[in-house]
């Protein structure tokens, strides 16, 4: 406490934080960039490993021997589906009432945010129940194949039924297993978990559901794209950026490894040699892309919904690409026999394994423990400026005796270096109105802008967000104009402080919840934060600032996933596709109540311009 009373203490430690302020943030900054990508590198990487007894004490004999009844329903399948134009919902419920389940159809519509009412989406999902003959249906698994216009996964849908069929004449199931079809994709998906769970999050109007089950403990979401596959592709990543329990990918990696598959992660083979650069540098680019991707918010399979409702899930995606190795239908119903048979033997939910964790191969992954300290490193850099501030705010505000000189040693600052606190009221409130501005006008004026240009309603929203945002780099004429001439000189230094603990607080929040999403935008929005002042090379601090706001580190993510998946693209092609991600971002929200466009749009745009207006402060 002395070092902090004692005002000639103080004074010195203050001297110190200014001086070392700089190269700290460097050091700082550098330390998190480099901590993050050694993640992929032992030993911040472990071996996964089986925490939950009931499925790691002993293997299962699958005896799925039906690949020929798979192909079959796929063709069947596949040629209702074709001569209706629509999914094949009398023939489902016939094909699955044959096999023994107990067969109910749910309909559905969704009026899309940009979409007219003629427009208004409409389906029906079909699912079938097995119950279990040695339990009292007070638990459930789910197997689900999503159906959409682009996507018919008809091999997935014979695959699903040829399994429902040999389930049937298994009389070891404790759990009820549902055999589910959903047609609109995610649409269907989340129309029958807001049914099946008794509540409506999404404006999803629906029928009731005549058939249930026990509680959903796991779910396995299935998409193949041909009767042969070279290697199995799982997906992980949910809504908002939610992960299934560590010990259900585990699962799905030991059936992999027994029966001979490849199985993949974010399209990546695992490397073998983790004793050379190779491996963890393969490690690195997939930590990217599962970074980049659960940082979108968006679901990358059918799973990514049923993780809302504490359904622990995955999708497993089939491959069929030019590897030699190709396994047929059988291969992949053991692995899904087996997957099923274990979560058959569960007595409690998946809770023992990680819930947060990132991953650079299947056969590794990173703890929370260990990945946070990256970001920790690149919020401190917002600390020591945000304390640098409050040092030089202090020493403007203080007497001289009180700053530890003497009497008369100088003259006290003059009343107009103080800090006028109500000069930072305008450029808070205009700010915060342009964000409020660009959440809610981009589907409220999408029928207005569509009857008076010629475009769509969905190009009328990506042009409303761009005219917004484009309108919110006026702030500072619309700030100065608004304040007083009598503005103190130091007022910037004020905002400024402001803004670095708004955006501290928020990515730390973000950063909690979603880890990727939240370091991404620190590492780019920090440097810009950091650097922003109303002197120097103005036009560099600009376009600086320009270069880490929200849109440009999207804009740049989008290239940065691109680049990793070997599909690089040029800036046209770049630009289309971050047209076609911001209309998706509104939609996703509005549909799915996905975060991430309201995360930018009312939080870290709104703090943005305040730099920005930083930046352009009339001294």
């Amino acid at each position: 406490m002395g070092l902090l009373s004692d005002p000639v203490r103080r004074r010195a430690l203050a001297r110190l934080v200014l001086r070392l302020n700089a190269p700290l943030c460097v050091l700082s900054y550098v330390a998190g960039i480099a901590w993050f990508l050694a993640l992929a590198f032992p030993p911040l990487t472990q071996r996964t490993y089986m925490s939950e007894n009931a499925m790691g004490s002993t293997m299962v004999e699958e005896q799925f021997a039906g690949g020929e009844r798979a192909r079959s329903f796929a063709r069947d399948f596949a040629a209702h589906r074709r001569k209706s134009g629509a999914l094949p919902v009398a023939w489902l419920e016939r094909t699955m009432r044959s096999v023994g389940l107990e067969v109910y159809t749910q309909s559905f519509s969704r009026k899309l945010p940009n979409k007219h009412l003629e427009g208004m989406v409409s389906g029906i999902n079909v699912y079938g129940i097995l119950r279990a003959p040695r339990a009292a249906s007070t638990e459930s698994l789910v197997l689900t194949v999503p159906c959409g216009p682009e996507s018919p996964n008809s091999q997935a849908v014979g695959l699903m039924l040829a399994l429902a069929a040999h389930f049937r004449g298994q009389i070891y199931w404790a759990k009820d297993i549902i055999f589910l079809v959903t047609e609109h994709d995610l649409l269907g998906s989340e129309a029958w978990l807001e049914a099946y769970h008794d509540i409506n999050v999404t404006g999803m109007q629906s029928s009731p559901l005549q058939g249930r089950a026990g509680a959903i403990q796991a779910a396995v979401a299935l998409e193949l794209s041909s009767d042969v596959v070279t290697s199995l592709d799982v997906a992980v990543e949910g809504l908002n950026g939610q992960l299934p329990n560590l010990d259900l990918l585990n699962l799905f990696q030991t059936f992999c490894q027994k029966g001979g598959l490849l199985c993949t992660l974010q399209g990546k083979l695992q490397p073998q040699d983790w004793t050379s650069a190779d491996g963890p540098l393969q490690g690195v680019q997939t930590l990217l892309l599962m970074a980049l991707q659960q940082a979108s918010g968006h679901p990358h399979g059918a799973h990514g919904l049923f993780l809302r409702y504490r359904v622990e899930a995955l999708t497993l995606r089939g491959v069929n690409s030019f590897r030699q190795y190709k396994y047929d239908l059988v291969a992949v119903g053991k692995a899904l026999e087996g997957m099923f048979r274990k979560l058959n033997h569960l007595l409690e939910r998946l809770h023992q394994s990680f819930f947060f964790y990132l991953l650079p191969t299947l056969s590794r992954f990173v703890s929370i423990g260990l990945y946070m300290p990256a970001a920790g490193f690149l919020l401190l850099v917002l600390g020591l400026k945000a304390l640098e501030l409050w040092v030089q705010l202090h020493e403007a505000g203080v007497g001289p005796e009180e700053a530890g000189g003497t009497p008369g040693s100088s003259p006290p600052l003059p009343a107009t270096q103080r800090v006028g606190l109500a000069s930072l009221v305008a450029p808070l409130l205009i700010s915060q109105a342009v964000g409020l501005a660009l959440y809610v006008l981009p589907v409220l004026g999408q029928h207005v802008a569509a009857q008076h240009f010629p475009v769509a309603e969905a190009e009328a929203v990506v042009l409303t967000l761009l005219a917004v945002y484009a309108a919110g780099l006026a702030l500072p004429h619309s700030t100065h104009w608004v304040l007083s001439t009598q503005a103190p000189d130091r007022s910037w230094m004020a905002l400024k402080l402001v803004a670095l603990i708004y955006l501290a607080l928020q990515l730390a929040c973000i950063t909690l919840t979603n880890f990727s999403l939240g370091f991404l935008l620190a590492a780019t929005m920090v440097p810009g934060a950091a650097l922003t002042k109303p002197s120097g090379p103005r036009p560099l601090r600009a376009a600086l600032l320009v270069l880490t706001s929200p849109a440009a580190a999207l804009l740049g993510g989008l290239f940065l996933w691109q680049r990793l998946q070997e599909a690089p693209v040029s800036l046209a092609e770049g630009w289309r596709l971050f047209l076609a991600v911001l209309a998706q971002g509104v939609l996703a929200h509005h549909t799915y109540g996905a975060l991430l466009f309201p995360l930018l749009a009312l939080g870290l745009f709104p703090c943005w311009l305040l730099f920005w207006n930083v930046l352009f402060w009339k001294r």
